[in-house]
């Protein structure tokens, strides 16, 4: 393999920042293993190379930005958080990063506005959606309306971020403050339990399908949910439904992104009202995931389930998608060494989750997912794997499996066949070749001596 550069020409790419190719260059010297350097050179920038539409001024003097996922052509909320992330820590010294992070916070609050309920939309409403049957109230602009609480908390992880990574208040006008409005009134809202929901419901979803993931029972609304204190979310990061709709590591990513979006406003001195319901909702959502969420294993003691319905009922698994159980630190919702988190992660990370997955083309296993299926193992969990560990060893496997399953294209796919790692999803998936870059970053800032030596 002569790894030549997959990238797009300089010309043909969506958007160049100086600061990104400098710390592409200088992060790649610095990885001993070529194939691992190629593949980081490849995908860290792909987001900026090929997914971006960035517009200056959108007719009121402020920026736009239009993520798309990659091959779907459409912006999900938690996917273009997620794709952009990375770049955050360089925004500080790069004014062109900085004005593209403002247009994508404009956006995302602008798709609130549209509808807190859709997970993906269009740059502009003239697009037709192929789930425009879907029996639930579908809107000019939305590509799909499957409500995930992840979507409105990547909203805020973003905004949070951002600030803290700048202290740029700019992005934080009136628009935004009508979207985090939106966000938590509806958040709240979905607090209730389903014999409390007003009928109709705010919110219903069915499809006609054969896939009992694609939709909602009971006429829409899910299997029934009893207060917790935690909020709805019907539908995964996965986008496949539910069983017990308190998904407990939305709920995660909710309330840390919740008390930094309402810390945030205070120190801004703006939105006082919307700053108090942040940190009080965050305050709800994280007190009920420890009182109901927290299970006994017969194996690994206490372990945080992925769902519950707030009738003692409860769901033990884990997906690759994220937010999932094994990312609670990576999400800033506990620590790495956390007695609950480590005999979660223990669960699952193995053959007690149904969603791990072993076979010749990954014979130490990774998590898996409903979405595609058992045998299909994710690179966002591998990458999630490698991410939240303190083992050199358990990471250098993870790179080592990342290195070996993309299939001669130096790029990372949505999952590929535990037993041929040839047979992949998704050519162009932007979020996990990001978030694959996101993790040498991570490992060259924290673990460098792991990156100087051939895997």
């Amino acid at each position: 393999m002569g790894f030549e550069s997959r990238r797009p020409g300089v010309g043909e790419r969506c958007f160049v920042s100086p600061v990104i190719e400098r710390v592409i260059e200088e992060t790649s010297a610095k990885i001993a293993d070529p194939e691992l350097a190629w593949l980081f050179g490849n995908c860290f920038p792909n987001t900026l190379d090929t997914t971006i539409t960035f517009t200056a001024d959108d007719g009121s003097g402020k920026p736009d930005t239009f993520v798309i996922t990659g091959d779907i052509d459409a912006m999900w909320l938690r996917d273009s958080t997620n794709q952009v992330w990375p770049y955050l820590p360089y925004a500080k010294e790069c004014g062109k990063l900085r004005e593209l992070l403002r247009g994508l916070i404009r956006r995302q609050a602008a798709c609130v506005l549209i509808d807190p309920y859709a997970n993906g939309f269009y740059r502009t409403t003239e697009k037709t959606s192929p789930w425009k049957s879907d029996h639930t109230t579908m809107k000019p602009g939305v590509h799909e309306r499957k409500y995930e609480l992840d979507s409105l908390a990547a909203v805020l992880r973003l905004a949070a971020g951002y600030y803290e990574a700048t202290q740029d208040a700019a992005p934080f006008d009136e628009h935004f403050l009508r979207a985090l409005g939106v966000i938590l009134e509806t958040i709240r809202h979905e607090q209730l339990g389903s014999s409390e929901q007003p009928y109709p419901l705010h919110y219903s979803f069915q499809r006609t399908t054969q896939s009992t993931t694609e939709t909602l029972a009971l006429e829409g609304m899910g299997n029934p949910f009893r207060r917790t204190g935690m909020s709805r979310s019907p539908f995964r990061p996965s986008d496949d439904a539910a069983i017990f709709q308190y998904l407990v590591p939305a709920n995660a990513m909710a309330a840390v992104n919740l008390l930094k979006t309402g810390l945030m406003l205070e120190k801004l001195e703006l939105g006082p009202q919307l700053a108090n319901a942040a940190v009080k909702v965050a305050a709800e959502i994280s007190s009920a995931i420890h009182q109901h969420a927290l299970v006994q294993h017969p194996a690994h003691g206490k372990v945080f389930a992925y769902e519950i319905d707030g009738y003692s009922s409860y769901h033990l698994m884990d997906d690759a998608n994220l937010p999932n159980l094994l990312s609670l630190p990576y999400l800033g919702f506990c620590g790495t060494t956390d007695v609950p988190y480590q005999n979660t992660r223990r669960f699952c990370l193995s053959g007690d989750n149904p969603y791990f997955a072993k076979g010749p083309g990954c014979p130490e296993g990774a998590l898996s997912g409903p979405h595609i299926g058992q045998s299909w193992v994710w690179p966002l969990g591998i990458i999630t794997q490698a991410i939240t560990s303190t083992d050199d060893d358990e990471i250098r496997t993870c790179l080592r499996r990342l290195k070996q399953t993309h299939a001669g294209t130096g790029f990372i796919h949505e999952a590929f066949r535990v037993d041929n790692p040839q047979r992949y999803t998704r050519d162009w998936f932007a979020w996990a070749n990001t978030f694959f870059g996101e993790l040498i970053l991570h490992l060259s800032q924290t673990r460098p001596h792991l990156l100087t030596c051939h895997l």
